[in-house]
């Protein structure tokens, strides 16, 4: 399965990227994840569903040690080009 994730942390600086801001940056780029896209007011990545979910776990864990007082997440399944159960060889054309 894979999944996507969509999140920004707060409060928000303008000026300068807070260390909240940072650390959850630095955890999403270096997940091992696909179509990473960050910017200032939202950030998004994509992959297989271990390595999102490890990757959130880590992202609301340090985030919030680094100060963020809010972190809104959206974590969506997409689709991954397979038919359903094709994964488990089910519903193979034989």
């Amino acid at each position: 399965m894979r999944l996507r994730v969509e999140f920004t942390t707060e409060p928000f600086d303008l000026d300068e990227a807070p260390a909240h801001a940072v650390v959850a940056r630095e955890i999403v780029t270096g997940a091992e994840l696909d179509a990473v896209d960050v910017g200032p007011f939202g950030n998004t990545a994509e992959g297989d569903a271990d390595r999102v979910l490890n990757a959130v776990d880590a992202l609301l864990r340090r985030s919030l040690a680094a100060g963020a007082t809010r972190v809104s997440l959206q974590v969506n399944v997409v689709a991954d080009g397979r038919r359903a159960g094709a994964a488990d060889g089910e519903g193979d054309a034989t």
